[in-house]
């Protein structure tokens, strides 16, 4: 076997056409997942389109129809059409968000485990491929496929979102957690960072399904990590408010409380203009009511600083999956 591992590499012109071979058998090796997985993409892409689209006229006719009501006792507006566009666009954003996982889950159970289990891979060896290039091949097409499928469904979302934004009553803040990411560059990273953690999660594990689960787990602790990190990665602003008028400003919010002469304190209520509330601060020598938060111009500074952090932590683990290739194969180069 030590043998087949160490096979010479073919002559220049057969590496020269390694490649395109090579994504070629990934091609039809991996067809019923690439079929169902357009498949998904496509229905996805038209709900958005339909959601940015008819959904969205019919939605903003029904709430200007119900605005003009007043307090009208009967009023007749289409509420059909305002259920169906917030269901539509809950169901759209999950489905965007799913996507990192399911790339991670297809990585570590098909596209590496799969292949590391049944022998394909070591078959793939002592074909004239070398272990470095059939782990490229398994991560630079998906790779390239994972960007423009992830990139395109969030950008379709963010349109569909944006367009209803001032028309439509109940349209999602940008801070809304799910709509933050579904809009930006953040699902796009995530899904990249699966990829390569199922690809080592296959080469560790060679087995399809705890690779699978392995994968997936990852992308959930990396979007839990980055879920949390969000609101420190750019410097947020303060909004100073008086205590009769509680804590003002709009946006991701950071922290809020109260200013005394002892600098910040948490606030045991927010309502100052109650008396209760109010000789509550006054005990405790509050002089205003502060939030930290992120406004609306902060939302991409924060997009991209969590992309290039999971990007980063793609890199790595893609480095450390050319790490255990090298060391289980025993070879020195690809």
């Amino acid at each position: 076997m030590t043998a087949a591992l160490t096979t010479p590499a073919p002559p220049a012109a057969g590496r020269a056409s390694g490649a395109p071979r090579q994504w070629r058998w990934l091609a039809r090796l991996h067809r019923p997942a690439l079929i169902s997985g357009g498949a998904l993409f496509l229905l996805v892409a038209a709900a958005l389109v339909w959601l940015g689209g008819p959904l969205t006229d019919a939605s903003a006719a029904a709430w200007k129809a119900y605005n003009a009501c007043g307090f009208t006792p009967r009023c007749s507006y289409d509420q059909s059409s305002i259920l169906l566009y917030k269901d539509v666009y809950n169901w759209t954003t999950i489905a965007v968000l799913t996507v990192p996982f399911l790339v991670a889950a297809w990585a570590g159970g098909a596209l590496v485990g799969r292949e590391t289990e049944s022998g394909t891979a070591r078959l793939a060896w002592t074909q004239g491929v070398s272990p470095a290039r059939w782990l490229a091949s398994r991560l630079v097409a998906p790779a390239v496929l994972t960007v423009a499928v992830t990139g395109l469904l969030t950008a379709l979302h963010h349109w569909a979102w944006a367009v209803g934004r001032d028309r439509i009553d109940t349209t999602k803040f940008w801070h809304d957690m799910a709509t933050f990411h579904a809009n930006g560059t953040v699902p796009v990273g995530l899904a990249l960072a699966g990829l390569a953690a199922g690809a080592l999660a296959g080469l560790l594990l060679r087995r399809a399904m705890a690779a699978l689960a392995t994968a997936a787990v990852t992308v959930g602790v990396l979007w839990a990590a980055v879920h949390a990190a969000v609101p420190y990665l750019w410097p947020s602003v303060t909004r100073v408010s008086s205590l009769e008028e509680g804590p003002l400003g709009r946006g991701l919010l950071v922290g809020q409380g109260v200013l005394t002469p002892k600098g910040r304190a948490e606030a045991p209520c927010v309502s100052g203009g109650l008396d209760s509330c109010r000789d509550t601060l006054t005990d405790m020598g509050a002089t205003a009511f502060y939030r930290d938060l992120h406004p609306a111009s902060h939302y991409w500074p924060l997009q991209l600083v969590a992309t290039g952090i999971l990007l980063a932590v793609a890199g790595l683990l893609t480095y450390a999956a050319f790490r255990v290739l090298r060391r289980t194969t025993g070879t020195a180069r690809g």
